[in-house]
């Protein structure tokens, strides 16, 4: 209940209060629901050419004003980005499938693929693995590569053949094959135009010189037994156009890069971070041409990177529709609306409450003179309030006609009215009856007039 006498000012701030409380709330819980979701990505690689790809997607995204955004975190290589991983110190990360612990990994894209390449310089006798025998291979990307040293040794018993190897740095390479410190190149790189130019350059070569290139012929059982590789036919030509190098289709063993999410990612934010990194990559296609490796990662369910079952959603067309997601708050909209309406009309009453200290007080003196009339002892007293009755009376009826909604209405004036002319008359009497039993004079009945009466 509204204290009687709160002013009009005060219950005008508390509405006002209250109404900048609730669109205050409304434009926080907006922004916040709007506000894009931003992931910290662990990235690196030994020539920074990932950390470019993931920085012009992170452009992209920001530009496009995508609700999630990626907040780089650079790494040296895909195997610290997937220790970073690992270790939870981020959300998302590139990583290379055979690379690092993967056990908490779920796939949201494939990013790119690396081919397996083994390379003799031009002229070597050295044309398939078992060539290889008793002499030493350089590998460039040296901790990166163990797996496949690994892989490759078990399955073509490399160690039992003497076969040794040697980490070098890419500016190494060329001197440690001149001076024929390695016999061959192992090396893992995205059959992309810069990679191809780099290992072209490793190689002294003339039109009818080239480097051989040798084939995994195992590849199928390496990835039968290693899922994280699958095997590949590099296209003939790939290396050089003419005379082909190869000279016919390949065999050999691919690896994916993936951008991967922890599994406790929700999977709404999961699925628009797929949607925005597709988007995004169709709008850098033509900037960045390797780019056009980036696809959607397997999604069944004996996938060697589980997909996250957010991204799955997008990539199977099954994440919510609008009426799924919004469906609830379209029903429960026009109850919120007409609540709403409930509490403005509830607020305008507040506004209008009367004020009884105002709407009453013209009642309340004529009740206050009811008391005066049963105590008074003097006749004089008597006119002395019919003067004030009149004057209230005055008073509320100039109220009602100049439209006050406070002014008390015609039939309550009427009766409080008569009411305290019935009480004058009473009084009158009676105060007669006593001066005429003191021996006085008894005045005649000729004092009760009539009250002007509200009309």
């Amino acid at each position: 209940m509204v204290p009687a006498k709160m002013p009009i000012w005060l219950r005008s701030f508390i509405v006002a209060s209250a109404v900048v409380l609730v669109l205050g709330a409304g434009l926080f819980g907006y922004r916040w629901y709007s506000h894009p979701t931003t992931l910290t990505i662990a990235v690196g690689s030994l020539d920074g050419e990932a950390t470019r790809l993931v920085s012009a997607l992170a452009s992209r995204l920001a530009v496009v004003n995508a609700p999630v955004r990626l907040k780089l975190v650079e790494t040296t290589n895909a195997l610290d980005a997937a220790e970073q991983f690992a270790a939870e110190k981020v959300e998302l990360a590139v990583v290379r499938g055979d690379v690092g612990d993967l056990s908490q990994a779920q796939a949201i894209v494939v990013l790119a693929h690396a081919v397996v390449l083994l390379v003799a310089p031009p002229g070597s006798s050295i044309t398939e693995i078992a060539g290889l025998k008793r002499t030493s291979v350089g590998v460039i990307g040296g901790e990166m590569n163990r797996k496949v040293v690994d892989v490759l040794s078990d399955e073509y018993g490399l160690g039992r053949a003497n076969v040794t190897f040697r980490n070098l740095q890419p500016a190494d390479a060329r001197r440690a094959l001149d001076a024929k410190e390695v016999r061959a190149i192992l090396i893992v790189v995205p059959l992309a135009e810069k990679y191809l130019a780099l290992l072209r350059g490793l190689f002294l070569q003339t039109p009818k010189t080239a480097p051989v290139l040798l084939p995994v012929e195992a590849a199928g059982a390496i990835a039968e037994k290693q899922r994280a590789y699958e095997s590949f036919d590099v296209p003939k030509g790939t290396l050089r156009g003419s005379p082909p190098v190869p000279s016919e289709d390949l065999t050999t063993l691919r690896v994916s890069f993936y951008v991967v999410a922890q599994k406790q990612l929700s999977a709404e934010v999961a699925g628009s971070l797929a949607d925005a990194l597709i988007k995004a990559r169709r709008d850098l296609l033509g900037e960045l041409p390797i780019l056009s490796q980036m696809t959607a990662p397997s999604t069944d369910s004996d996938a060697f990177l589980p997909v996250h079952p957010g991204a799955a959603a997008f990539y199977n067309g099954t994440q919510q529709s609008f009426l799924d997601e919004w469906g609830n708050a379209i029903f429960l909209a026009p109850m919120i609306f007409g609540g709403l309406i409930s509490i403005l009309a509830a607020a305008w009453k507040f506004l209008q409450v009367r004020d009884p200290s105002k709407d009453e007080r013209g009642l309340d003196l004529l009740y206050a003179l009811g008391a005066r009339i049963r105590r008074t002892e003097a006749e004089a007293e008597l006119s002395d309030i019919e003067v004030e009755i009149d004057r209230v009376l005055q008073g509320q009826r100039a109220k009602a006609a100049a439209g006050d909604e406070n002014a008390l209405d015609v039939s309550t004036l009427n009766v409080a009215a008569h009411r305290l002319q019935s009480l004058i008359h009473d009084r009158r009497i009676l105060l007669s009856a006593r001066l005429g039993s003191s021996g006085q004079a008894v005045r005649p009945d000729i004092d009760r007039i009539e009250r002007p009466a509200a009309e």
